[in-house]
């Protein structure tokens, strides 16, 4: 299953999990998204998406700036 990327950098609070939510939306059960941010609150913001919805933050890393974070679609 291919790895859905969505590029939110430059968006703050609450725009990039809003986003990212509804593209979770659209992927079938199982799938992947990779999310590139630069808001530092994103990192609450998507451990609080996981809790609430079930989806799994597989992975979640800061480099500078850019906060990176890869989800799995709850099934």
């Amino acid at each position: 299953m291919t790895d859905t990327v969505l590029d939110v950098r430059g968006l703050s609070c609450p725009l990039p999990v809003l986003r990212a939510k509804k593209t979770l939306d659209t992927l079938p059960p199982g799938a992947t998204l990779t999310v590139i941010a630069t808001d530092p609150g994103t990192v609450r913001d998507f451990e609080s998406l996981c809790r609430q919805t079930g989806h799994l933050l597989l992975e979640s890393r800061e480099e500078g700036e850019t906060f990176t974070f890869r989800l799995q679609r709850a099934g």
